[in-house]
């Protein structure tokens, strides 16, 4: 439960950088801690204490595997997360070579 719980928090700091940093780099990185802190979520749901890996060989029918579903997702998801990162950090300069700036109120007032 303490696990579930720091993932929970973890989300929270990644969060509270979204909301309260103005630099566009700062902002992509408590993204990628939120995204990180969701695959640590799905990992422990598909965990199983004293499981094994799931696959089935002659007279291992009795024993206790772990779910193989989250941990394909967080793969997945992992491959998806680091294309959206690398977006968004191309668009992070992108920005800065327009506005010569990462923060983002700077660029509000730079409209143009």
């Amino acid at each position: 439960m303490t696990v579930f719980i720091l993932c929970f928090v973890l989300f929270l700091v990644g969060l509270y950088g979204v909301l309260t940093k103005r630099n566009v780099i700062k902002i992509v990185i408590s993204l990628a801690i939120m995204e990180i802190s969701i695959f640590l979520l799905l990992a422990l749901i598909g965990y199983v204490d004293m499981g094994d890996a799931p696959i089935i060989v002659n007279g291992s029918e009795q024993k206790i595997f772990v779910d193989p579903l989250p941990q394909a997702m967080v793969l997945t998801a992992i491959v998806i997360g680091l294309a959206t990162n690398a977006m968004l950090l191309a668009m992070a300069i992108r920005l800065y070579r327009k506005y010569g700036t990462f923060d983002i109120r700077e660029m509000r007032n730079l409209k143009g």
